[in-house]
């Protein structure tokens, strides 16, 4: 059996997940996120800001503390979108390998995507494929197309962080902003699209906060619960209600939600949409939302 960590760092978050894995059995142990906003204007001035950095170092502590307490024996650190992006990246890589003495994969975005679909589909069953996985991150979104493995996947930038710096400095956004994210989101899944055959999944499976937290709002939940959100089914024209909601709230209506995690309150009227205008653009009446997702990925292909 090993005991084995993964930490993900994106744009937003940075999660940590132990588990016991032995052969094709899997044990959750602890798992945990904390809101960093690392990629905290990444997409205008291509640097970390020397306080995300600092944020994201402090969760990275506490992580190493927990990983030590609990008698892990291989770690894996993975960091996505922001950190391809950066150009002071080492300032982040030699912080996290003092920490952890480990240094940090900053993997591609085709990486990602093969990560992200192992965690997703792993719990589904094969006659349901094809899957098209969606991952809305902070930074980027990730379009994985496949049956038990990846045949074809896309990384665009169209995160949720990302959208929200770029188009919405004010919450409601006017309706301008919107037409203007929205003309961003159709070139980015234009461009999945040359690469992904978004069109031709029996199965839609979406992972990550932004699809959770429009889960939870889907199922009309009092507070975020994860084992509800699993495995949920959730429809096309229900997605578009409640983006259409949230983009007509102010923050201060959008954090009153029980679900919402404060750190996801500024940027899940732009990750609304997004997920909204991609279901539309697969023509797919429905997703599954999973809780299980690159980070699962991540502990998986470090299993002995």
């Amino acid at each position: 059996m090993s005991r084995v960590a993964a930490i993900d760092c994106g744009t937003n978050s940075i999660r940590l997940l132990i588990a016991d894995i032995e052969g094709a059995n899997f044990r959750e142990v602890y798992r945990t996120m904390e809101i960093v906003r690392l990629g905290q204007g990444v997409d205008k001035n291509k640097r970390f800001d020397p306080a995300a950095i600092d944020r994201t170092l402090a969760a990275v502590a506490d992580f190493s503390s927990e990983i030590a307490r609990r008698g892990v024996t291989t770690l894996r650190f993975c960091a996505t979108s922001a950190t391809r992006d950066a150009e002071n990246r080492a300032l982040f890589i030699d912080g996290v390998k003092g920490i952890l003495g480990v240094e940090p994969e900053v993997i591609s975005g085709d990486e990602e995507a093969r990560l992200s679909f192992t965690g997703a589909v792993r719990e589904l069953h094969p006659s349901d494929g094809p899957f098209l996985v969606i991952d809305i991150g902070g930074g980027s979104t990730e379009f994985v197309f496949g049956e038990s493995e990846v045949s074809a996947a896309k990384s665009v930038n169209i995160g949720c962080v990302r959208m929200s710096e770029r188009h919405f400095s004010q919450l409601p956004p006017s309706r301008g902003a919107i037409a203007a994210a929205l003309a961003d989101i159709d070139q980015a899944i234009d461009v999945a699209a040359q690469v992904v055959p978004i069109n031709s999944a029996a199965t839609v499976v979406a992972v990550a906060g932004t699809a959770t937290t429009v889960a939870a709002a889907a199922l009309e939940l009092i507070e975020y619960d994860r084992y509800s959100i699993h495995l949920a089914r959730i429809s096309a024209t229900r997605v578009h209600e409640i983006s259409e909601r949230l983009l007509a709230m102010n923050r201060d209506e959008i954090a009153a939600l029980g679900y919402m995690h404060p750190g996801r309150v500024d940027v899940i009227s732009a990750g609304s949409l997004v997920l909204d205008r991609i279901l539309q653009r697969c023509g797919a009446p429905e997703f599954v939302a999973s809780e299980s997702d690159i980070l699962d990925g991540m502990a998986w292909s470090i299993a002995k």
